[in-house]
This record gives C-alpha cells, structure tokens and sequence, in this order.
C-alpha cells in the first residue's frame, strides 16, 4: 500500500496557555525517554484533550484514544476532527444498535440466541479506522473498549488488501475475483456499500467505508486509463485519482486457502467434542453442536461466511487454544501512542471485559452450543493488553490507584483554567440541624441571582422524598434516576439551564451531558457515608461540576468528616490555591463558561404531547414515527460531523426502539 501521510498539524486559532505548555513539554519528554505509563492529572475544564492534540502534533506517532462510553468517544472524535482536519480521524466503537449476546440458562433450560441491530454507519467507520490504519501514518483513532474484542489476523487483512493505478494491467474478471475473495458481493443493479459492477470494460466498486461515493474504472487497451470518485447520488465526478487502495469488505474477511484450512480444523474440533459428549452420554449437547456446526461448515464451503464466524476465528488466525486474539491494537504501527481517557473509570472497565465474556460462553461450550473454540473469541486479557501497549499516557481529574503507581506516583498535573475559573469553595455543614431547610434557603438564594443547584442523595427513595418536600415549598424541582430515558434525561437538563427547573436531584450526577455553567450550587447529602458514591475519587468528580460557574461553590452535610471527605477538602483547596494566585499574578478574573443553549430534539410537537403523571406516553404509531425523524436527525449530525449530537440521537433511538 502507498502511505499517503501528512504530518500531523493542528489547524486552530487558539495556543496552549496557562499550565497547558509545561504539561505538554513534561509529558512529550517522558515519551523520548521512553516511559512507558505516564499521568496527566488535569482538573475538570482545563483543556485536556487540547493538550492531548498537541503532544500527538509534536511526537508524530500514530495514535489511538481509548474511552470508557460511546457519548465520550463521539465528543472527543468531533474535537480531534475540527482540530486536525488534514489528518485521519476515525471512530471504533461497538457497531451495534442493539445486542443480546447467545447465552443458556441451564436453571430455567432457556437458550437465547444472538440478537443484534447492526449500525451500518459505524459499521462503515470500523472498516475506515483499520483500513486507515493501514494506508496513513497519520491517523488517530477514539475508540471504547471494543477495541480490546477479537479481530481478523492483520497480515490477513493485508494480504487481502491490493490497490489499482493508473497504466497498470487490467483485467476486470481478475480483479473481481479479488474482490470476491474480500468479501464484496456483485451487484449489477444496485450499488451500495460492499458491493461491485461489471459493465464491458467499465468497473465500477463501492467501498465498504462509505455509501457517498463509489470508483470508477475505465480500461484502454487492457489498461487502467482513468480512475473516477463519483458521487452516489448524482453520479457526477468528483475528482480523477492516480490509484485507489482496495480494502476488504469485512472485517473477519479471510482467503480461500485459510477458508479452506479452518474447514479442516473446525471438523477435527468437531469430532473431537462430539466423542467426548458420546462418552459422557450427554446425547441431547452431541445433537445440539452436530447441527449447529455443520450447517456452519456448510455456509463457510458455500460462502465463504456465516453466522457467527467470528467464534471460529482461532481456527482462521491459526492460534493455539489459549492465544492471544488479534486485536485492533495489532493494526497500529509498534510504535503508537496511546491515550487513555477518564482512565480511573477506563482501566478497570478493561480489566473486567475478559471474565464477563468468558463466563457466559462456557455455559453455552458445556451444553453443547459452541465448540469450546468459541472461548477463545474474546476480549483481551488486561496483562495481553499491556504488553501490547508501547507508551501510555493517562488522563483524569482523579487517577485510580494502578496508573500511579506505574507512574510511581510522577504525576504532571493541568490545573489552570483558561476561562480563570477556579475549582469550587466547599463548605461542610454538620446535621446538627436539620439539613433538608437549610439545603432548601440555599437554594432559594440561588433562585434570587438566577442560578442553578445540583443535589446528590444516597439513594433514589431520598431523591423522590426530598423532590416532593421542595415541591411544597415552592421550589422549581425534579429528580433524575436511572430509568429516566435519554430523551427525557435531555429534556431536564434544558429546562434547569433555562430557569424552568431551579433544581435537579439525582444519585449519581456524574453522566454526560450534567456539565451546567449556570449550575453555582452543588449539595451532597450523607456525604460521610463510605463507599463508592462517596468515595474520594466520586466526591472531587461531583465537586468539578461546580467549577464551570464563576459562584461555584459545594455543601457538604455530614455526621463527621470522614476520609474521603477530608482528602477531597485538602486536594480542592490546594488546586483553587494554585488558580488563585495564577490568576493574581496574570490579573485574570474569573468567568464563567457561556455555552448556547440548543433545545433538545423534541419527542413530538408540545399541541400532540400526552403527559400522564409527568411521565410522556407513545403509542406504538408515534414511537415509529419518533425513530423515523430521530433517525433523519442522526444522519444529518453525522454528515454535518456533528458527532457528539449523532450519538445522543443514535442512543435515543436505541432506547425507544426497546420499547417496541
């Protein structure tokens, strides 16, 4: 393949400023030393992934940025998109819609089989991201930890992999069957993704990456003489290249010769397993995996493909029972540097992927579902995931306990704001008193000066009471929990920022999109009550949310001061410490964060709403009708790159989709 790289470049109007420039040069001379686990501890709001683009414009290395959530990873993608527009930016997540994995419960005798929606657009910006990965140097891909599940070998892939010029050879029926072998289908009447055409000594292919373009091949005596993008829809030509790179259509796409070998090995496995069930006397598991597999081993002979292929990937890849799967990490060049995002919350997400999935599919191995091969399509092991990893830089406001200590506890910290905002004043107020009326004045005082309050309960009993009790006093209020939908979850935190609500309760506050500049105000009740919700690292998360205001400011109601709360006091009054007398000597003052405020998609006009209860009820025609317009409003987001918009929608339709 050709590389045609362009040294990664940020186009931006803005400079690293405040504490960004020593975070920056700190962390790019850790990598050329050759530090393997590096930590940039930044406080909420201070530029992060600004600081993350430049540290990729300086060292050039191909990048990969690993993220905990899909909402998190849209965002992230849309930024390093808008600042490094001449550069490969790609987008790896999960690619589906829905999915119900194959499971068996042997209690209940209850087999639940695969079920998925496929997302064809993210299904596109997979194949993009590795065939990116392949073709430029200069790419950078976010990704969530389904980077971390089982791919194709990538010299496969490669091999799989071949690119038409100008002036070469042509043969159109040698080259579709290339393209057969990648896993594209023929089409002569409609041409769409994955798909190529035959017309005389015309060839016409759609790659799998898009469905807005396609490639037109002319031949003059047995030669390539032009090769054309044209557009989809008018079919009018974009421009005329030298040579196009052809990538497989598939992910798990394999060779004929592979196909063929794998067909040997699964029915040596077969045989193997079903002696076994035979000796056993489990004549019920020997049937079940005597059909399943061979009408697999049919589709692979027909085919080349089938249902599920990706549970005979050892066989495909050749590894032993036990290796490590192919991953995307194994399409990066050796050298690429990896950021890990929110890490306290992204590493032990990776940590715990392996015994999740391997639980589920013993059971359906040991009662005769899957060959035992199946167990070895997995998620990476955390120790197979480090030693993939070159040199890492993880970022968090609150870092967990095992990135410092790989860092030995060296941390580069990015605390100055570049708005001057400093992080929030906490107040701890003892319940000697009753703390519901204070907590209430508070609030009214804020109401007063137009801004908003935040209050986090232990539990969502507490939050229903103490909504109903504010109701009565006059106070605009309503509660958040985790079975409030998307869209209502949206519809909420529009009307608090208008003025609509003054107050939002909630037991955990610390999703997307709670980030609230006119939020000056933020109360935790029990806040001395060990354990994870309030644990040191939860209490500095909930406390950054204030610190997008000028007047923010934390109370915290208790019995005691407990650990946690102190540890959290000491380290907030040493950051505003440190903005203050940034801020003194730079004579900044303090603004607080001006962000639009966009409506939110509407679940249908305000004249046809159907409010029960405060609750908004469908009926199955309106849900449909809903899913088709949310669905029109995704598409227009993510062609007008408005990604973050796209998965909030994408995750919406999800939503109403499960309410069918």
């Amino acid at each position: 393949m050709i590389d045609s790289s362009h040294p990664f470049k940020i186009d931006s109007p803005f400079v690293p400023t405040g504490d960004q420039p020593n975070a920056i040069d700190k962390l790019v001379n850790g990598l050329n030393e050759n530090k393997k686990w590096q930590v940039l501890r930044g406080a909420t709001g201070t530029g992060k992934t600004f600081t993350m683009a430049n540290i990729i414009q300086k060292v050039q290395r191909t990048t990969m940025v690993l993220v905990h959530n899909k909402t998190l990873a849209a965002q992230l993608f849309g930024e390093f998109k808008e600042l490094f527009p001449n550069n490969r930016v790609e987008y790896f997540i999960s690619n589906f819609d829905f999915y119900q994995p194959e499971a068996y419960l042997p209690k209940t005798d209850t087999y639940i089989d695969k079920q998925v929606v496929m997302n064809d657009e993210i299904e596109m910006m997979r194949a993009s991201a590795v065939n990116s990965l392949l073709e430029r140097k200069d790419t950078i891909v976010v990704c969530s930890v389904a980077s971390i599940y089982g791919l194709s070998d990538p010299d496969e892939y490669r091999d799989l992999s071949f690119t038409l010029h100008v002036d070469e050879e042509f043969d159109p029926y040698k080259i579709a069957e290339k393209l057969v072998l990648s896993q594209y289908k023929r089409n002569d009447i409609d041409l769409s993704k994955g798909t190529f055409r035959i017309k005389g000594e015309v060839l016409e292919i759609c790659p799998p990456t898009n469905e807005d373009f396609y490639i037109r091949i002319y031949s003059d005596f047995d030669r390539i003489s032009e090769i054309q993008k044209i557009k989809m829809t008018t079919n009018e030509i974009i421009h005329s290249l030298e040579y196009f790179p052809i990538f497989p259509a598939h992910e798990h796409a394999s060779g004929l010769e592979r196909i063929n070998r794998a067909i040997l090995t699964i029915r040596k496995e077969l045989n193997e397993r079903l002696n076994y069930f035979e000796k056993e006397g489990k004549h019920l598991e020997y049937e079940r995996l005597k059909m399943r597999t061979e009408h697999d081993l049919d589709s692979l002979r027909e085919f080349g493909m089938c249902a599920g292929i990706e549970n005979y990937s050892r066989h495909f890849d050749g590894r032993k029972k036990g290796e490590t799967p192919y991953t995307l990490l194994d399409y990066f060049p050796k050298d690429f540097l990896l950021f890990i995002d929110e890490s306290h919350v992204s590493i032990p997400q990776i940590s715990g992927m392996f015994n999740g999935d391997r639980a589920r599919k013993q059971t359906l191995v040991d009662y005769g579902f899957r060959l035992e091969s199946a167990l070895d399509n997995r998620p990476l092991r955390f120790e197979e995931f480090e030693s993939k990893i070159n040199n890492v830089i993880c970022t968090s406001a609150t870092p967990g306990d095992y990135e410092l200590t790989k860092c030995n506890n060296q941390v580069v910290e990015q605390l100055i704001r570049p708005t001057g905002l400093l992080d929030p004043k906490i107040d701890v107020r003892f319940n000697t008193n009753n703390p519901v009326y204070d907590l209430m004045n508070e609030i009214k005082e804020r109401v007063k000066r137009n801004e908003r309050t935040l209050v986090v309960t232990l539990t969502v009993k507490d939050a229903i009471n103490l909504t109903d009790f504010f109701k009565t006093n006059d106070i605009k209020v309503t509660y958040i929990q985790h079975e409030i939908l998307t869209l209502e979850r949206t519809e909420i935190i529009y009307k608090l920022r208008k003025g609509i609500y003054d107050c939002v309760i909630g037991v955990n506050l610390l999703r997307e999109g709670i980030d609230i500049p006119e939020v000056s105000l933020i109360a935790i009740l029990d806040a001395d009550r060990e354990g994870f919700l309030r644990s040191e690292r939860s209490l500095t998360q909930i406390a950054g949310r204030a610190a997008r205001n000028a007047n923010g400011k934390v109370i915290m109601y208790c019995d005691k001061i407990s650990d946690a709360m102190d540890k959290t006091i000491k380290e907030t009054k040493r950051r505003r410490d440190i903005q203050e007398e940034y801020n003194k000597l730079h004579n900044i003052t303090p603004k607080t964060i001006v962000k639009p405020l966009k409506e939110p998609i509407r679940m249908y006009q305000e004249s046809k709403k159907k409010v029960k209860n405060g609750d908004i009820k469908l009926t199955r025609k309106e849900t449909e009708k809903l899913i088709s317009e949310l669905t029109k409003e995704m598409n227009k987001a993510s062609k007008e790159l408005d990604f973050e918009l796209a998965a909030s929608l994408r995750d919406q339709i999800f939503e109403l989709k499960s309410t069918l």
